[in-house]
């Protein structure tokens, strides 16, 4: 298991206790809004800042539905 899918691990459950969820939903949420790729690759910025930073990203990125990419 590589360390980006591990803690991508940590990062779902982690984001799903902050919202008083389950991991399945965040992730399906994620899926449905194709953002599961983007959001599992950006590992070298979420790893190495506080993870409240990371949730506030994904927020952010759930409520508009656009990555940086697009």
């Amino acid at each position: 298991m590589s360390k980006e899918f591990r803690f991508f691990a940590y990062l779902l459950e982690s984001y799903a206790s902050h919202k008083g969820t389950t991991a399945s939903e965040v992730l399906h949420l994620l899926d449905t809004k194709g953002l599961t790729d983007f959001v599992y690759n950006m590992y070298e910025l979420y790893h190495v800042e506080a993870i409240e930073n990371a949730f506030m990203d994904i927020d952010s990125l759930i409520a508009t539905g656009k990555t940086a990419w697009q």
